[in-house]
């Protein structure tokens, strides 16, 4: 799921313009534009102000479900014997080290490789 095309649509479900976010939020129509055709990734105060502006939840951005997702227990194995990925082993190494290597990484930089893996999941995607 691109965020960009998860914000249109929920503007659209909630009869909004994006000049009525633009009013709303006090971001520029060209901006909002940018965002849900995927040319920009909004930071998350971003996606709170937009979310305000509709009148809905945060996790609505990120869940298109009735309820609110149930949280997952990721100490807990699903199924009773495998672990999740990156809970033991050489897999917890590389996730650790991502971790710390991300934490130095500038807002810049985070937001460009958030870009990066959003194209790259969309698309396997549309090759599948």
């Amino acid at each position: 799921m691109l965020i960009g095309e998860r914000l249109r649509t929920l503007r659209q479900n909630k009869n909004l313009s994006q000049g009525d976010i633009e009013k709303r939020t006090g971001l520029l129509r060209c901006y909002i534009s940018r965002v849900e055709n995927g040319h920009t990734v909004p930071a998350i105060e971003t996606l709170e102000k937009m979310a305000r502006a509709m009148a809905i939840p945060m996790y609505q951005l990120f869940y298109d479900g009735a309820k609110p997702p149930e949280p997952l227990n990721l100490s807990v194995p699903r199924n009773g014997r495998e672990t999740e990925w990156g809970s033991s082993g050489q897999d917890a190494t590389i996730l650790h080290q991502f971790r710390r290597v991300l934490a130095r990484t500038n807002e810049n930089d985070q937001k460009l490789l958030l870009h990066m893996a959003q194209k790259m999941a969309s698309a396997n995607r549309s090759k599948a």
